[in-house]
């Protein structure tokens, strides 16, 4: 919906949320079932479920089965070395590097998406808590800051969270990996099933677990929602919304309310600041297809832009008030910098299940999830990590160069290949202040804007964390009886991870952090964060729950606070 800037009640609303991914579209979501008038805005085009232009596509039905010509690639430089998948298929989820540029300081992977549901389309989908372990080893190690929550102030939202989302997964009574809401577990195969009794017989503090994945595995409830085809298509948009996405669940749940307005092709470019109130009043927007600059008001914002943009945004708002932007009395905004790094692991084949095969796609591994130093610090690095990985036969695309043709070819093809086996660990980032982000005036994008420059790298203490993280690997597939076991380590750049967080940390202290307990700007009060921005540690968990949780935490709050008059 698109309006003119006649009159200001004209484009008044009670919330304006800006981003519309799994951040944005839980506030919106929260906001708007409590009788909120919400505007969201999305820097990029509209999709709507199941508009999802390749999903039911083949292969051969693409463009050069589905490959980028070299011409096409060139508009892509950073996101080709990442080696993510950038097909014909995708490449329309994916803005193009040359027209969206950044710089580097160190080598820093950034992948954005630019259109309404952001990368909730695109998502790994794992679902898993932090722990009280996690909330509480910044105060215990003397790390950065300490989080102002612990996890029973989390644990309920949690819960909200993921009966309304559906993630599947297995109860396993763990202290580093709580428990929630689950649906009925995907199930292991049976090279899984091998190596998670012989890991967990060989050694006991370990445990192997099927993914908590947001999935939707039994039919019924969850808003129409159907279950899980296994297609494994899931990067093209899930026609079926299978798996939760914005555009599958919550932003239809907002616009059920009738409180919805979503305005597509806005690009924030600030947040009004009123110094006589010391509220923010507003939003200015860039329309990207007009170029019009236009503003809208609200009595709360959340800004849900993906941890980067929404630090850029704040470090554009800046004022006599902010010099150095919005919020930033502290100098940590764009501080403190987090990723997870990974690509490091183990694989190993078997000879054992010949007779057995698998059903279907499963569009999801296994996990493992942390044990080193769970209790105290008895390695040389701090905290720890966990596994994602998974077994599956080889295919017949093992003979595509070999020099089979005919009859021998047919017989080649029907035999499915040898059960293998890998574990590729994902491990925690600690913060650091000098892992930064800041704001470059000198190179602009497409639109005239301002761009970023990133400057984080590895330390110490994740290297060494590294050596663990393969080498265990090793062990723990040997254990299991697996046969040519090899290790590697492709190496990663911070961003790769595309867990990026922690430029706007929550703390106790408005002297050393950006948000309070509440997810809001210490002194801009009407303003709340809840995208990774507000992360104050990483923990090794994949973290899009957490977002959602203290989403839906913080939208409470806020309305709260609305009706009581104190926003």
């Amino acid at each position: 919906m698109y309006f003119n800037n006649q009159g200001k009640e004209e484009v008044t609303y009670d919330a304006i949320v800006i981003g519309s991914g799994i951040s944005g579209g839980w506030a919106a979501k929260e906001l708007c079932e409590k009788g909120l008038k919400t505007l969201v805005l999305e820097r990029g085009r509209m999709v709507k479920h199941p508009d999802y232009p390749t999903a039911n596509l083949e292969d051969w039905e693409l463009p050069n089965r589905d490959q980028l010509t070299e011409e096409e690639w060139k508009d892509y430089p950073i996101q080709r070395r990442t080696g993510y998948t950038m097909t014909p298929a995708l490449k329309h989820w994916w803005p193009k590097d040359t027209e969206f540029p950044y710089t580097e300081t160190k080598p820093f992977d950034w992948i954005r998406a630019y259109h309404v549901g952001g990368r909730s389309l695109l998502w790994g989908r794992q679902s898993y808590r932090l722990s009280e372990m996690d909330f509480e080893a910044n105060a215990k190690e003397g790390i950065a800051v300490d989080w102002p929550v612990r996890y029973k102030d989390i644990a309920p939202w949690y819960d909200h969270v993921e009966k309304y989302i559906g993630v599947s997964g297995q109860v396993e009574g763990l202290p580093q990996l709580p428990d929630g809401q689950f649906l009925q577990p995907m199930e292991m195969n049976c090279i899984e099933k091998h190596v998670k009794a012989r890991i967990e017989t060989r050694f006991p503090g370990r445990k192997m677990t099927i993914g908590r994945a947001a999935h939707i595995t039994t039919p019924g409830g969850h808003n129409g929602r159907g279950t899980c085809m296994s297609r494994n298509r899931c990067m093209r948009g899930c026609p079926f919304g299978a798996y939760f996405s914005s555009n599958s669940s919550t932003l239809p749940a907002a616009e059920a309310t009738g409180n919805l307005t979503i305005r597509p092709f806005s690009v924030v470019t600030r947040i009004i600041f009123d110094t006589k109130t010391q509220k923010a009043t507003g939003v200015e927007i860039l329309d990207s297809e007009t170029k019009e600059t236009k503003e809208y008001f609200a009595k709360i914002i959340f800004l849900c832009a993906s941890t980067l943009h929404s630090t850029q945004i704040l470090l554009q708002s800046d004022s006599d008030r902010f010099p150095q932007g919005m919020g930033n009395d502290s100098g940590e905004l764009g501080h403190n910098l987090m990723d997870h790094h990974f690509r490091l692991g183990a694989n190993g084949t078997s000879d054992d299940f010949s007779d057995k095969y698998y059903v279907g796609r499963r569009p999801n591994g296994i996990y493992i999830p942390r044990y080193q130093n769970l209790y105290g610090n008895n390695k040389n690095y701090l905290r720890g990590f966990g596994y994602q990985g998974g077994g599956g036969r080889e295919g017949w695309q093992r003979y595509i160069a070999e020099a089979e043709y005919g009859n021998s070819l047919k017989e080649a093809i029907s035999n499915p290949g040898e059960w293998t086996m890998g574990l590729m660990g994902f491990g925690e980032c600690l913060p650091y202040h000098e892992n930064k982000v800041t704001l470059n005036k000198e190179v602009k994008d497409v639109l005239g804007m301002p761009t970023l420059n990133l400057d984080a790298e590895w330390k110490t203490n994740e290297y060494n964390m590294r050596k663990d993280m393969m080498n265990d690997a090793a062990e723990m597939l040997e254990a299991a009886g697996l046969k040519n076991v090899s290790t590697y380590d492709s190496g990663c750049n911070p961003g790769l991870g595309i867990h990026e967080m922690g430029t706007a940390r929550m703390g106790r202290d408005p002297k050393t952090s950006v948000l309070n307990e509440w997810n809001q700007i210490h002194a801009v009060q009407n303003v709340f964060i809840t995208d990774g921005s507000f992360m104050t540690s990483a923990g090794c968990q994949n973290p899009s729950l957490t977002y959602m949780a203290f989403t839906a935490r913080a939208a409470n709050y806020a309305v709260d606070q609305l009706k009581a008059g104190k926003l």
